[in-house]
């Protein structure tokens, strides 16, 4: 059973920094591209950043220069390093295989990033 567990979530000034992680189990990580997403209050999950399997990135304009994604094939694990954080960028943040990879699995229950003063 595929479970993605998100953390490293909270509440963070404009400009500030966070740092994200999704814990995997249950797949074959190495062998997925994965992907952060969010979703903001009234609005509809998006994709911010995908990282492939060999470590090819890209992202969401909304986020490039700002946000950088990482993977730990060893560690099954999936990171989000986001700095110049803007109060747009709140909403709740999850992980799971790339928008290309067919239906994603269940979402895991997110990790809430606000950005507020």
């Amino acid at each position: 059973q595929v479970q993605l567990v998100e953390s490293g979530g909270g509440l963070v000034q404009p400009g500030g920094s966070l740092r994200l992680s999704c814990a995997t189990s249950g797949i074959t990580f190495s062998g997925y591209t994965m992907a952060w997403y969010r979703q903001a209050p009234g609005k509809q999950r998006e994709r911010v950043a995908t990282i492939t399997s060999g470590g090819t990135t890209n992202y969401a304009d909304s986020v490039k220069g700002r946000f950088t994604i990482s993977r730990d094939n060893a560690k099954n694990t999936v990171s989000l390093q986001m700095n110049s954080l803007k109060p747009e960028d709140t909403a709740v943040y999850y992980c799971n295989k790339g928008p290309l990879q067919g239906t994603p699995w269940n979402w895991g229950q997110g990790t809430q990033v606000t950005v507020s003063s």
